[in-house]
């Protein structure tokens, strides 16, 4: 059963449309889906919010540390509320997936997301569930951290936020135990 959803993202209105943001933006959704607010935790390094889903109490966590550090906060959590790695939902931007499309799976490496790279190093697990919203890659020449860090364009926002809608469906699912008919939805082509 999942306990902790963890969006990913940078802090600051600077970076709030950008592909890199695509965690944090899932995770607003969430909250507003929920009627919940959010609550800054200095010692999870985080903003936190508490959302009942499918009658169970579900953790909301959009880290404060900026990308490269996300695992402080979500370390800092998952030993306060003794949550296992196979209890945390991570939602985060993907490269090698095509914008507008969202995929669940368990475990794998970081492939070179340093967001994912710093929670697999904090919880000394790479055993934890992702929730990979699809961002595409950077054109031919154009650096990786450039494009992340760069506004979508309006038609990737609206692909974000239709694969938020997309992925919000099947939480409830998610919570229950039933992953398995949560990724058979959402990993269909």
């Amino acid at each position: 059963m999942i306990k902790l959803i963890v969006g990913l993202g940078n802090p600051g209105s600077q970076y709030q449309k950008t592909r890199h943001n695509a965690g944090f933006l899932f995770l607003d959704h969430m909250a507003e889906a929920c009627l919940s607010s959010w609550a800054v935790e200095s010692k999870f390094h985080g903003v936190v919010s508490n959302c009942l889903i499918a009658g169970k109490k579900v953790t909301l966590l959009k880290p404060q540390t900026f990308m490269n550090k996300s695992g402080l906060s979500v370390g800092a959590v998952a030993r306060y509320y003794k949550i296992k790695p196979e209890e945390i939902l991570v939602a985060h931007d993907e490269l090698d997936l095509s914008s507008g499309v969202v995929k669940l799976k368990l475990g794998g490496g970081h492939a070179g997301h340093n967001g994912l790279r710093d929670i697999i190093q904090n919880l000394g697990e790479k055993e934890f569930y992702r929730l990979r919203f699809g961002i595409g890659r950077p054109s031919a020449g154009k650096k990786v951290a450039d494009f992340v860090l760069s506004n979508a364009s309006k038609k990737e926002f609206e692909d974000l936020l239709f694969s938020s809608g997309l992925a919000e469906l099947q939480i409830p699912l998610v919570v229950s135990d039933e992953m398995a008919k949560a990724m058979n939805s959402l990993n269909k082509k």
